[in-house]
């Protein structure tokens, strides 16, 4: 199970938000690729960028400070946000990001989705933000999809997407559990070789023991996304990758 560490970057700054909600974010630092670095110092074993500005405003003004990033880096990084044609999947898996991620565009153009994964084998993860209803939002969180959870996952599954990072929309992920069920409906539905990764954040490190416990029909989660909560000083980097080492 890898140890992903979380990057959001907007209007070049590395931030946090509360919520998932950028209206309120929080700037943690003005060097978004000294975090990064910082990180993988701690022990991460992968990356998890966000463009926050892309996400929300279709804006790539921070794409070339994520270029620099990935440069900086021989850790493997996962970038999203904004992630909404074949020119960006091109330009940043040949910028050197490990996989990219699509989540609107999986939604609204999923005839473009089903010939990135077939192209790009292996380097396209779904990003899935789901309410507790199991509705998908997107655009940044800022929009409901009318689709449902299972339905895009069986769908993104067939199109032959690498894995798919699910997080919980609006869940305060300092105050609240991970969504065990949103998890399990993910392995029940992903083949095997389809990575499956907590991408909401967690509380404490039990539930981190409880992720790594969490397995349906012998699939197991392929890896969880920390951030806010070791910056908050719940726990630190390298509790968490004992924890998944073990």
């Amino acid at each position: 199970m890898a140890l992903y560490a979380r990057v959001n970057i907007l209007g070049g700054n590395s931030v946090r938000l509360p919520r998932g909600d950028a209206s309120n974010a929080v700037v943690l630092d003005h060097d978004p690729i000294g975090r990064a670095n910082a990180w993988v110092e701690k022990g991460a074993h992968k990356l998890f960028v966000v463009d926050l500005d892309a996400a929300i405003r279709g804006d790539h003004e921070n794409r070339p400070l994520i270029e620099d990033l990935i440069d900086s880096t021989e850790t493997p990084v996962v970038v999203a946000g904004g992630i909404r044609s074949r020119s960006e999947v091109d330009r940043l898996l040949k910028a050197g990001a490990w996989r990219v991620t699509m989540g609107t565009a999986a939604i609204v153009d999923q005839v473009l989705t089903w010939d990135l994964c077939r192209e790009y084998s292996g380097s396209i993860m779904i990003s899935l933000d789901v309410k507790p209803d199991e509705e998908l939002v997107y655009r940044g969180w800022t929009e409901g999809s009318g689709r449902y959870l299972e339905e895009v996952l069986a769908e993104m599954s067939a199109a032959g997407a690498a894995g798919f990072m699910v997080a919980e929309a609006g869940r305060d992920a300092l105050e609240e559990p991970p969504n065990h069920d949103a998890l399990r409906m993910a392995l029940s539905v992903a083949t095997e070789s389809e990575e499956v990764v907590a991408a909401g954040g967690v509380r404490h490190l039990d539930d981190l023991r409880e992720l790594v416990a969490l397995e349906v029909d012998g699939k197991r989660l392929g890896g969880v996304v920390v951030g806010r909560e070791v910056t908050a000083g719940r726990f630190t980097l390298e509790e968490a990758a004992a924890i998944l080492a073990g």
